[in-house]
C-alpha cells in the first residue's frame, strides 16, 4: 500500500529531501558512537554536495551541522565539531520590530527626506548649509514630480521646505531649481525598456541555520 507524504514524518528542512531524513533517523539508532560519528560525517558530505554553489559561503559547514541537528530533533548523540544552538534558540520567534509612529508632514517627500531636512536645519549658517539646502530642494522637486507629473513651481518647493524645516531652511526667490522638463527627461533616460521587474520576490529557501 502506498504511503502518502501527509502520513509520513514532517520534514523540518524539506530542501534536503526524505532520503536524507531517513539516513538521519537510521544513524540515531546506531549503538556504537564512533560509527554514528562516521555516518554523520558522511551525511554532512552528502548534504554539502547537494549545494556546491554555497561552499564559499562563510560558516557553510557549520550550518550543515546545525541542519543535521535540526533534522534529528536534537536527539543525535555525536561529537559535533561546532557549537550547536539549543532548540529554544532555533525556534525562538524574532523580536517584534518597533512601529514607526513618527508623523510624516508631507508624505510624497518620504520620511528620509524629512529626516535629512531636519538634520540640515541644525547646521550652522554658511555656504555649506546654503548648498545643502539647494540640493535638498532640487531633490524635493524631483520627488514631487513622481506624484504629480503635471507641474510644480519653485515657489511650492520653497514653501514645503520651510514647512518641513520649521522655517529653519529657506531659499531666496532668486534661486532657480532644476527645470521640470530636465528632471522628467533624466527620469526617462534612467528607465530601461528591457528590464523585467520581479518585485520583491525572494527565491532563497535557506534559513539562517
Amino acid at each position: 500500500m502506498d504511503e502518502y507524504n501527509t502520513q509520513r514524518k514532517k520534514m523540518a528542512l524539506p530542501e534536503y529531501g526524505r532520503n536524507i531524513l531517513s539516513m538521519v533517523d537510521h544513524i540515531k539508532a546506531l549503538e556504537d558512537r564512533d560509527e554514528r560519528n562516521r555516518a554523520a560525517r558522511a551525511i554532512i558530505s552528502f548534504m554539502g554536495n547537494m549545494f556546491p554553489h554555497l561552499r564559499d559561503v562563510p560558516d557553510f559547514k557549520h550550518k550543515l551541522w546545525v541542519h543535521l541537528a535540526i533534522m534529528s530533533d536534537f536527539d543525535l548523540d555525536i561529537d559535533y565539531p561546532y557549537d550547536i544552538p539549543s532548540p529554544e534558540v532555533i525556534n525562538a520567534k524574532p523580536a517584534k520590530m518597533p512601529y514607526n509612529n513618527k508623523r510624516i508632514k508631507l508624505k510624497y517627500y518620504g520620511s528620509i527626506m524629512q529626516q535629512m531636512i531636519e538634520k540640515a536645519a541644525t547646521f550652522d549658517e554658511g555656504e555649506e548649509k546654503e548648498i545643502l539646502t539647494q540640493m535638498l530642494a532640487n531633490h524635493m522637486k524631483k520627488s514631487y514630480l513622481i506624484w504629480n507629473k503635471d507641474a510644480v513651481t519653485d515657489d511650492i518647493i520653497f514653501k514645503d521646505l520651510e514647512k518641513l524645516s520649521s522655517a529653519k531652511l529657506t531659499l531666496s526667490e532668486d534661486i532657480k531649481l532644476n527645470e521640470v522638463r530636465d528632471i522628467l527627461q533624466r527620469n526617462k533616460k534612467k528607465k530601461s525598456p528591457n528590464v523585467v521587474h520581479l518585485g520583491n520576490s525572494n527565491y532563497s529557501s535557506h534559513k539562517n541555520y
